[in-house]
Parts: C-alpha cells; sequence; structure tokens
C-alpha cells in the first residue's frame, strides 16, 4: 500500500524542487529550463525554452502576424551578424516558433521583430532596460552554476547612490559594490567600471554579473577584496552631434568633480593612483582611454575593454610620448572577445595594440572568450582575465 505524503514531508519536497522556467523564486541558474510546466507569470506560453541538450525554442503568440524574426547579439553564437535574422514558423494556432542550438552554456541577449516591429521577447521576464530599447535575455545553462551566477559564497553588497551634478546640471546615480565582511578600519583599492554608449550603471550588475563575478573570484582566492564604483559615463546624448568633442572632457569632469570624491568620502578606500583603477567597455573603454591615461594623477590602473582607436599614435601622443608612462601607470588590461577581433572593432584594438608596441608601454593584451561585441565577452575578460590580475604581485 502506498501511503499519502504528509503535509510537512509534501511542503518539504516542494520547497526543495527546482524553481524554474522564470519562476524568479529563487536567482537560479538554470531559469529558463522548463522543470515545472508551468508558464512565467501573466506570459501566454514559455519563451525561450532551454532544453537539457542546450538547444532553445522560442516562441510568439501572434496569430495575425504575417512576419516574426529572431535578431541580436545572440546570432554571433550561430555564426551568423548582428543584421541577420532568423525566422520564425507560424503553426496553425496562431504560435510562431523557432528551435537553435545547441549553444554554448551562457548569456544571449536578443530581439524579435514582428511584422519589422523589434520588441523583447513578450513571454520572457528576463529582460534589460538600458539607455537603448530594451531586449530579451536568454540563459542556456550548464551542469551547475556558471562563474557569473550567484553560486554559495559569501557576498558582496550593493549601494545605489542618488547626487546632484554640477557638469550635467542634474541628479544622477552611482552602484557601489563593496565585498564581502567591508570593513570600513581597512582601506580598499577602487574600480571605477563603466559601461558603453548603451549601457547605464546597473547594467554591469545585472548583464554584465561584476557582483557574481567579484564574489567568486574572492571566494576563489583569485582577486583581491576591491570596492567597484560604477558611475554613469552618459554625460551627453549618445546622437548629439557633438558627442565626442564633448564626452570625454565632461566625464573627466564629472569624475574629478564628483564621482571619485563621493567614493572617498562615502568608503574607506586608498585615494591615491596607486589605489584606483578605471576600466570600461566599448564607448567607455575609449573613457578610459582618453580620460583615464590622460589622468594619472587619478588612476594607476586601467582596463580596456573592445576599445581602441585606429589614431591612437596621434589622440594619446601624451600619453604615449611620456617617458615616465611605465612608472605611473600600475597595469594596464586590454581585451577583446575572439569574434570581433576581425572588422571595425578589431582594427581599433590593432591601432590601440600597435602605438603602445611602439612605444614600448607595457601592457596585457588578451583574446578570449567566443563572444563578439557583447556582454558575453565582458564576462568572461572581467573574470578570466582583468579582476584577477589587477592589484596583484
Amino acid at each position: 500500500m502506498v501511503r499519502p505524503l504528509p503535509l510537512i514531508a509534501l511542503a518539504s519536497l516542494l520547497l526543495t524542487s527546482a524553481h524554474a522556467q522564470q519562476a524568479n523564486v529563487n536567482l537560479d541558474w538554470n531559469p529558463q529550463a522548463n522543470t515545472e510546466n508551468l508558464t512565467p507569470f501573466s506570459a501566454p506560453l514559455n519563451s525561450p525554452e532551454v532544453h537539457d541538450d542546450q538547444t532553445v525554442t522560442f516562441r510568439v503568440k501572434a496569430p495575425e502576424a504575417l512576419d516574426v524574426q529572431l535578431n541580436g547579439a545572440i546570432l554571433a553564437a550561430v555564426g551568423k551578424s548582428w543584421g541577420d535574422t532568423l525566422p520564425f514558423a507560424k503553426g496553425d494556432d496562431g504560435i510562431w516558433e523557432l528551435t537553435i542550438g545547441p549553444l554554448r552554456p551562457d548569456m544571449y541577449a536578443y530581439l524579435i521583430l514582428i511584422d519589422d516591429v523589434q520588441v523583447a521577447d513578450p513571454a520572457n521576464t528576463i529582460a534589460s532596460f538600458t539607455g537603448m530599447p530594451p531586449y530579451s535575455q536568454l540563459v542556456v545553462h550548464g551542469d551547475g552554476p556558471a562563474y557569473y551566477d550567484a553560486r554559495e559564497v559569501p557576498h558582496g553588497s550593493i549601494t545605489r547612490h542618488i547626487y546632484h551634478s554640477d557638469v550635467t546640471g542634474g541628479e544622477r546615480d552611482i552602484y557601489v559594490y563593496t565585498p564581502p565582511g567591508y570593513d570600513a578600519s581597512k582601506s580598499y583599492p577602487v574600480l571605477y567600471l563603466v559601461g558603453g554608449s548603451g549601457e547605464l550603471p546597473h547594467n554591469w550588475m545585472y548583464d554584465g554579473r561584476a557582483n557574481f563575478i567579484m564574489d567568486n573570484l574572492i571566494a576563489e582566492g583569485k582577486a583581491e577584496p576591491m570596492i567597484i564604483a560604477i558611475p554613469n559615463n552618459q554625460v551627453i546624448h549618445r546622437n548629439h552631434p557633438q558627442h565626442v568633442e564633448h564626452t570625454f572632457d565632461l566625464f573627466e569632469r564629472e569624475l574629478r568633480e564628483h564621482v571619485v570624491p563621493l567614493v572617498d568620502e562615502t568608503y574607506s578606500t586608498i585615494p591615491e593612483p596607486e589605489g584606483r583603477a578605471l576600466s570600461g567597455l566599448s564607448m567607455g573603454g575609449r573613457h578610459t582611454m582618453f580620460v583615464g591615461l590622460n589622468s594619472l594623477d587619478l588612476f594607476g590602473s586601467f582596463g580596456i575593454l573592445s576599445a581602441g582607436d585606429v589614431d591612437a599614435e596621434e589622440s594619446l601622443a601624451d600619453f604615449l610620448n611620456d617617458p615616465q608612462a611605465n612608472e605611473k601607470v600600475d597595469y594596464l588590461f586590454v581585451g577583446q572577445g575572439k569574434l570581433e577581433a576581425e572588422g571595425f572593432f578589431g582594427a581599433r584594438v590593432d591601432g590601440l595594440i600597435k602605438a603602445l608596441e611602439n612605444h614600448q608601454i607595457e601592457h596585457e593584451y588578451y583574446v578570449g572568450g567566443y563572444g563578439g561585441h557583447d556582454w558575453s565577452t565582458w564576462r568572461h575578460l572581467l573574470y578570466y582575465r582583468f579582476l584577477p590580475n589587477l592589484w596583484r604581485e
């Protein structure tokens, strides 16, 4: 005779079962695996659904639509470019469906085109809001939590500060990560980490997973405990016709007049160049180059991610020709993804590397990961090279 489970045992079983398919119960490492056969709350169906073989099925309920296409950075994972699309097939029930893969375990950004209208996946609860229109995130899981996932390790804290900027004439925000066990009686180095043309400060946390990456590296003994300050480097409208002429001067003022003073006044920092690093991706990498490398009185270490300049010999002339550059810089890292090493972004990086080599500027250059100009690359660079080598003997 099979006896029913006691209520307390049944409750325990339910609480310990996997909560996935975007249940948002825990910080799941496999949120889009269909372990409970339930649709996300308020969604008409499951999309995306990640299968055990790492193939992925997208679904869109659009019975009146004439055409549905997949677009976004995810296409690089299947050998296509950002400008390409993949077509969905329409079923008799009005549900459009597309299966791709298998894909490497990672996080992928994507969009859906419904009759040429670009939208985030209507059924996916994992979306990113940035300085651009929102897009969806696909999480392809492996056999367990990845290096960028929330693991069962000590976690740092994240604080959002709101302050008034005389530079931009308004209220702005900055996110600050303090490491596990932060002790105000000790002094910590600070990494100032910035985004690209489309990023806002929170994107380094939600898309870049910088806080979980740092937690995991510290727990693994692979990185020095540090404060990570993530300011907003959007200081002028990105489509302003004179963006290039103004952005670097404005961002330098923002750092000097507001950001660095706020962090030094609020936290226990090492208020010297050897205790400060500046790093950024894409546009933020160019901010690191043209603001950071010309502000050696503020910063001593640098991480230039997916950025450079074909005219670096001219644009960085002051830094390159400084006879004490190698003495002033503790660590200079330049990195990019394998899929972006050729083309527009790769040419910029090549220009920077050649200039550094021509002037015998000490640096580390690394090409790694399987991504292109996207978060897959920037998470990889952070975990595998930049953070482990920052402030390490």
